[in-house]
């Protein structure tokens, strides 16, 4: 397993919000492995052990890929369901959350969960204190949309370190999204995905630190709504279906502070001194310009028609 890590240049207190102060300083760790379809346990057991890993290297918060306890590709709805788990009872989750209070971190993980006769593609949301939330992808892709439902509710989650929204692959890459959960006062944004390559020349390999199409989403989704956005891929190719790796943490300003990860290795990618407090103070770019203040609400309303609280900036 490689790591890579990155030191932010972004943060200077070691305090954080805990403590009162306007930063908060967080080691962000994407997880990039290779879950197995139809192979729970083993999956369970990879996860935990790499969550391990990347708390031992000084994670605060650790994000894994798209459909980690169950693997993607299925055959049937009735492998989908077999492979799904309640949220939070379901053994992958319970292991999950006592990972999350024994290192004193918070975890988003990519989870297949049943909820009564409906399946989700999900991204289950624990912290040192237990389990916070769930986001069920809203956007479904190919064959997804024959074995779960979609999401419906687009959420923003406070946690001690700042404000959690959460995406799942294919959701980044419509905009309106990304745009509402910044309104609704997201500082960062994790997003478990499955990213696969979209052309011939991902299919046979990026050179080096070349970016994918996924990434450029990523980084101008984080520039233009002024947040973080950490995305844990999968590797390896699953049933026929390759998948891209190139995992990446990026900061309010576009940049990709660490990655993009490799197109087929496990790599635990890191950032360090993450101050998500930047996410509030970046969003003013210059005395004539500050993006909340520069939306025009009055052609279009803050939340894109989106029917919810919004959060006070």
């Amino acid at each position: 397993m490689s790591e890579r890590t990155h030191s932010s240049n972004e943060a200077s207190s070691t305090e954080d919000e805990r403590t009162g102060s306007a930063s908060s300083p967080v080691t962000i760790a994407c997880v990039q492995f290779e879950p197995v379809v139809g192979e729970p346990e083993a999956n369970r057991s990879t996860s935990c052990r790499l969550i391990e890993e990347a708390a031992e290297s000084g994670s605060d918060f650790i994000v894994l890929p798209e459909l980690a306890n169950s693997g993607y590709v299925f055959e049937d709805r009735a492998e989908a369901r077999s492979l799904a788990e309640p949220i939070p009872g379901g053994e992958t989750a319970q292991r999950w959350k006592e990972l999350a209070a024994t290192h004193d971190v918070y975890i988003v993980g990519g989870y297949a969960e049943c909820d009564g006769v409906d399946l989700y593609n999900s991204a289950v949301l624990f912290g040192p204190d237990g389990y916070i939330g769930t986001h069920r992808k809203l956007h479904l892709w190919d064959k997804e949309k024959l074995w779960f439902e979609p999401g419906d509710e687009i959420q923003v989650f406070n946690t001690e370190i700042g404000r959690i929204g959460v995406q799942i692959c294919y959701d980044q890459w419509f905009p309106e999204l990304s745009r509402i959960q910044a309104a609704k006062g997201a500082d960062l944004i994790a997003e478990p995905t499955n990213w696969v390559p979209i052309n011939e020349h991902e299919r046979t390999g990026l050179a080096g630190g070349e970016f994918a199409r996924a990434n450029y989403l990523a980084i101008s989704n984080a520039h233009v709504n002024t947040v973080w956005f950490a995305c844990a891929d999968r590797i390896g190719t699953e049933r026929g279906q390759p998948f891209l790796g190139r995992s990446l943490i990026v900061d309010p300003t576009g940049t990709a502070v660490a990655g993009p990860a490799s197109q087929s290795d496990d790599e635990i990618l890191i950032a360090r001194d993450c101050d998500l407090m930047s996410a509030r103070t970046e969003k003013v770019w210059n005395d004539m310009n500050v993006i909340p203040r520069d939306r025009r609400t009055d052609l279009y309303d803050d939340l894109l028609g989106y029917d919810d609280d919004i959060h006070p900036h």
